[in-house]
């Protein structure tokens, strides 16, 4: 493994999430009473910066804040997180926001308004700098399509390698495609970028070189065009809310694979840190420290 922390670059979006828990999810149309509300720092990027500091990386966060107070918050958890923010943009405007229900079984629905997140349109000389000098670039797609794309040649241009969690579901460019090193996704988002009705993932790797499947409490599936192919248990834990259990799985993720470790290995560490998430309510504050994903790891 490496020396010295790992270099992140996470570029992504930046959100205030609005958290209502309650007994069950709404039906349309319908009022329901709720059981609580928490208001704190998300959107994927943001999420996924902070999974990857509090993982152990050294990461760097470029994006989009609002001129608002939830801007100001946003970066502040994001500080104190550890994750670097002197690339970070400030746009004039309200900040990307997320209203999120949560169920007692943990599960979720989300709406997203982006704000200033789509603001962050190309790079500038020095966030593409940033991205050449690090050891892993980690995107999403809840920012402008044309700049993942610009983040991803910047990173391939590099030498540094490129994870994209392609989340939420859109077409893929084959330009992009082309640039990705890693490919994250879920099941629905497996389907979409395949355009099939059933999980391909012979197809999805005719795409890309390497696929990490994300599948909730049944664990992660990972395979490559060098012919691995296993599926990899979940850790069993109470859960509490998986909002943001896959970006914590996905900056864990970066950063055991920044660090050296083989991509098994990797996704298994990953996979404890979305574990460790699941145990509490809320994004940005509950993705677990290194300390909580090893005492998963290795119990």
């Amino acid at each position: 493994m490496a020396s010295s922390p790992p270099r992140i670059v996470v570029a992504g979006s930046a959100n205030m999430d609005l958290v209502g828990l309650a007994e069950r999810l709404p039906l349309p149309g319908e009022t329901i009473l709720g059981d609580d509300f928490v208001m704190t720092p998300g959107g994927k990027g943001a999420n996924q910066a902070i999974a990857a500091a509090r993982a152990g990386g050294a990461c760097t966060m470029l994006g989009a804040i609002g001129s608002d107070a939830f801007g100001v918050t946003i970066k502040a958890r994001l500080n104190a997180s550890g994750v670097d923010t002197e690339c970070l943009r400030t746009s004039y405007g309200s900040s990307g926001v997320a209203v999120i229900m949560v169920d007692r079984a943990g599960e979720n629905s989300i709406m997203v308004s982006p704000g200033a997140n789509s603001t962050f349109a190309g790079l500038s000389a020095a966030e593409t700098a940033v991205i050449a000098e690090s050891d892993v670039l980690l995107c999403q797609q809840e920012i402008p399509g044309e700049t993942v794309l610009a983040a991803a040649q910047a990173a391939r241009e590099g030498g540094t390698r490129m994870i994209l969690n392609a989340a939420p579901a859109r077409e893929l460019p084959p330009e992009l495609l082309e640039a990705v090193d890693l490919l994250v996704v879920n099941e629905v988002e497996a389907m979409a970028i395949t355009g099939s009705e059933r999980l391909d993932m012979p197809g999805l790797l005719a795409l890309v070189p390497r696929v990490v499947l994300t599948m909730g409490g049944s664990g992660s599936w990972y395979a490559d065009r060098d012919g691995r192919d296993e599926r990899i248990p979940a850790f069993r834990v109470a859960v509490a809310d998986t909002t943001a259990a896959g970006d914590a799985f996905t900056g864990a993720l970066a950063v055991a694979w920044g660090e050296g470790r083989d991509l098994l290995d990797a996704v298994r560490w990953a996979n404890a840190a979305g574990a460790a998430c699941v145990r509490k309510v809320g994004a940005s504050n509950s993705l677990p420290s290194r300390a909580d994903i090893d005492a998963l790891y290795y119990a």
